[in-house]
């Protein structure tokens, strides 16, 4: 039996743009294909994507999986490593858990002890507005001069955000506000804008965007100088925890430059 592509997109979850990309690496190959150029899956290349999303849970590379896959590394070997990376990273999030709690518990007091500890006098100050974006109204400026470099971009961006009701616009907005508080947290425990927790989040920030326009590489470096060039975007992102636009700038130069570029 064989699936299509949108089939197999369906099934497992991964879309059919992914499903080619794989196909184009030599990742996945389809078990053939129709004379109109459609792709056609059997059941050892659902395996095959079985173990590729497994692999993937693990955040293991592509070039990786493949090498695993086709016998050129000893798949036991792989996630072994793989094993040991995901131990490290749940003590790193143990300890960033801690200092997140003596964050809060900070702020929850209102005042610090003179006679704390040096990281507690160094905390950042982290601030919970409600909505980070509420009552802000774009610059017609930069409205323009967005519309001037980037219109198809813009033109999707304006259609997604007109179809927004007025209570999805509030839910996403309270959504990016609370993920601003998880990088200020991150800022505050000193995590460096180029960890792999960090980027996770950049990544997530990253789909968001997505939902509206499609930035490549320049684009998103773009939004991220905004955030920090920005007077009224800095302000906002300021109001969170003082350099966060600046955090997360960085944060987004990293990300395009690795996942973009």
């Amino acid at each position: 039996m064989a699936w299509s592509i949108a089939d197999v997109a369906r099934m497992s979850g991964v879309t059919s743009r992914t499903l080619r990309h794989y196909d184009e690496i030599g990742l996945l190959p389809p078990a053939w294909t129709a004379g109109s150029g459609h792709r056609y899956y059997e059941e050892s290349q659902l395996l095959r994507l079985q173990q590729i999303l497994l692999m993937r849970e693990l955040d293991v590379g592509l070039r990786e999986i493949q090498a695993a896959l086709d016998g050129e590394a000893d798949r036991v070997a792989v996630l072994r490593e793989h094993h040991a990376r995901l131990l490290a990273e749940r003590n790193r999030l143990g300890t960033l858990a801690r200092t997140v709690a003596r964050t809060i518990a900070s702020l929850e007091s209102g005042s610090e002890s003179e006679s704390g500890s040096e990281d507690r006098k160094n905390m950042v100050k982290i601030n919970r507005p409600e909505n980070l974006f509420e009552g802000f109204q774009p610059d017609p400026g930069l409205e323009a001069e967005t519309q001037a470099r980037y219109p198809e971009a813009y033109e999707q961006s304006r259609q997604a955000v007109e179809a927004l009701t007025p209570e999805t616009s509030e839910q996403w907005q309270r959504e990016v506000t609370a993920q601003m508080i998880r990088f200020a947290e991150f800022m505050a425990a000193g995590t460096p804008a180029g960890d792999p927790a960090v980027q996770a989040e950049v990544d997530v920030h990253y789909q968001d965007v997505c939902r509206f326009w499609t930035p490549n590489a320049e684009a998103y470096r773009g939004l991220a100088a905004t955030y920090a060039d920005d007077p009224r975007f800095r302000q906002n992102f300021d109001a969170i925890a003082e350099g966060l636009a600046e955090y997360l700038r960085d944060a987004m130069g990293i990300y395009a430059d690795a996942r973009l570029s």
